[in-house]
């Protein structure tokens, strides 16, 4: 008799019921859209909120050859874009919240633009309300990638006319679309307003799309690791699936007049491979307004993923810049 692989079971009746779940997720979001051009129609569009912001933040520093104090001139730049599209009627909740951004410096010393920032996710979640709470049945949809290359500075010894000579180079180890990641899955939402939300999915599909060159082994070009993962994909392949837990909040707080702390939580459990190494992402944003024009930004992010490090990864941004409401 032929045993069967319970971790190729478990992940067949997850195909399964991922595509049930979207052709569900599909259907209702072909209804909202419905509904949204019949209240266009009739005048009566009051459900629908949309919001979009855009910043530039800039940070310069400059020195002629007669400054002794040491330092390095440099110019740097970053593009926030955030899309808010909210439905709320009938006891039907759909948030969605596409985050976009880009950051570069250009540093004397170095001949090539550096990477300071590079980010783009979607994240919608549709609830339908359990009779008069603020509880929701809902459904999950994450997208998260990146729109350019990033380099790994690395450093190898040649023997040149007999004299070891250390070079240095940057080796590209991630592009747009690798890594790629996916989550889709049902849950509940606890939802006590558009500043205020935890999303609950206990059976949540991830699925983490990687290039090829990333994982061939005969490929000079790939990146894999001690154990022969890249960013947990295998050795040979370009996908890697995953069931678990998805918990994700959102909270935005007015600490001053014209101060604003947005706190964005996102924590995933694998229960198929090491449940208790808990993904995690966290973000917050701190926004001082002057005007309606000038805003001082810091933002913090923090990322424990151990399939692409084994540690947090920090990313901290400090700018002064423009920030303009397109919507």
């Amino acid at each position: 008799m032929t045993s069967i692989d319970p971790t190729k079971m478990v992940l067949r009746k997850l195909r399964c019921a991922t595509n049930l779940f979207w052709s569900c997720f599909m259907i209702l979001c072909a209804w909202s859209l419905r509904m949204n051009a019949q209240e266009t129609a009739t005048g009566q569009n009051n459900y629908w909120k949309e919001s979009a912001v855009t910043t530039v933040l800039f940070n310069q520093a400059a020195f002629n050859r007669e400054w002794q104090g040491g330092g390095v001139s440099n110019i740097s730049g970053n593009v926030n874009l955030t899309y808010n599209l909210n439905y709320n009627h009938d006891g039907v909740s759909w948030d969605t919240k596409v985050t976009a951004e880009y950051g570069a410096a250009k540093i004397q010393t170095k001949d090539n633009l550096q990477k300071t920032n590079d980010r783009f996710e979607v994240i919608s979640v549709l609830g339908k309300k359990i009779k008069n709470s603020p509880w929701f049945y809902s459904g999950l949809f994450n997208f998260k990638t990146q729109f350019d290359s990033g380099f790994e500075a690395t450093e190898r010894t040649e023997v040149v006319n007999g004299v070891s000579v250390k070079i240095s180079s940057d080796v590209r180890n991630s592009k747009f679309f690798s890594p790629a990641y996916f989550l889709l899955g049902p849950g509940i939402l606890w939802k006590k307003d558009d500043n205020l939300k935890l999303n609950i999915a206990p059976s949540t599909a991830k699925l983490i799309v990687v290039s090829s060159q990333f994982t061939n082994p005969n490929d000079p070009r790939n990146r894999l690791d001690n154990s022969g993962k890249y960013f947990g994909v295998a050795s040979g392949e370009t996908t890697r699936s995953e069931l678990g837990l998805a918990l994700n909040g959102y909270a935005k707080v007015v600490l001053l007049p014209n101060v604003d702390l947005e706190n964005i939580l996102g924590l995933y459990s694998n229960y198929l491979d090491k449940p208790k190494n808990v993904d995690i992402d966290y973000t917050a944003n701190l926004t001082m307004r002057v005007n309606n024009l000038i805003t001082t930004n810091i933002a913090l992010q923090a990322i424990y993923d151990d399939n692409a490090v084994k540690g947090f990864q920090i990313r901290q941004a400090l700018g002064v810049g423009v920030t303009y409401k397109l919507k």
